[in-house]
């Protein structure tokens, strides 16, 4: 298992070369980019094929691996949407991120599946969302990019047998589980959804939580809150889990290197017995 950090561990803004080298400097081998909207520091809508390799080959001169790509837009664009032209402009986020990847040798990309809102039902968003899927799952195949499916706050998917019955159902090889440990803590437990969803989990996402805080506040850094650290690390090498472990967390007000330092001796605790 190689660990890293997400692109959103830094502050807005920060250069990716700092982004990279801080990463290295504090152990890491994996930063995960995020795609962002035109303006964003590094990878966007609108970048094209030589902007990406070229900020691939910044990344290989920090001997830095780029193995997954993430994004927030799809909060805006959900592939749940009542609107289909706002389906359509979730369905395009999602293949300019496979061509994005597919140009920087990346394995898997990351897609909030959709959004249960007061308007939007359960049954709707999940049949939106697994027939969008379906949909782009071929163009998945061809760029040999796996879609990881996250389980996220957004009222959808809520047990691990309904995300593992949900992905299946998608009908690919090339869409799998982009599983989020922190994510799960206030409804359920990390180490039962890595043993159910098993083989179909592609990456990992680690951040801690405080069920006593029991909302978007008691997200925090690794080893702060109630993640049962010892049981997640050995329920993914019962799965026999091999691939990467990235931290998504939120920015050090006063020092971006220090996150990275921290989390890297964080994740060494975590998941190096």
């Amino acid at each position: 298992m190689q660990t890293g950090l997400n692109q959103w561990c830094f502050p807005e803004g920060t250069p990716l070369e700092d982004v990279f080298s801080w990463t290295k400097e504090a152990g890491m081998d994996v930063v995960e980019l995020n795609v962002g909207e035109p303006g964003s520091v590094g990878l966007t809508t609108e970048t094209t094929a030589e902007e990406a390799t070229a900020i691939k080959q910044l990344a290989d001169r920090f001997d830095i691996r780029l193995r997954s790509l993430s994004t927030a837009l799809l909060w805006k664009t959900p592939l749940s949407a009542n609107d289909e032209n706002i389906r359509e402009k979730g369905k395009e986020v999602v293949r300019k991120m496979l061509t994005l990847a597919d140009v920087m040798e990346m394995e898997t990309i990351l897609v909030v599946p959709g959004v249960v809102t007061k308007d939007v039902s359960y049954r709707d968003c999940y049949e939106r969302a697994q027939t969008a899927l379906r949909e782009l799952a071929p163009y998945a195949e061809r760029a040999n990019i796996s879609i990881g499916v996250e389980n996220v706050w957004n009222r959808f998917l809520l047990s691990p047998m309904e995300m593992a019955a949900f992905i299946d159902g998608c009908e690919s090889p090339f869409v799998g589980a982009y599983f989020d440990v922190g994510n799960v803590l206030q409804f359920g437990y990390p180490e039962q959804w890595i043993e159910i969803l098993n083989e179909r989990i592609l990456k990992v996402h680690v951040k801690d939580f405080k069920t006593s805080t029991g909302n978007i506040t008691g997200f925090t850094n690794l080893l702060s809150g109630d993640v049962d650290w010892e049981k997640v690390a050995n329920a993914l090498r019962e799965i026999g889990y091999d691939s990467t472990i990235v931290a998504e967390l939120s920015p050090y007000d006063t020092s971006a290197k220090a996150l990275a330092i921290d989390t890297a001796h964080h994740m060494d605790v975590i998941f190096s017995h």
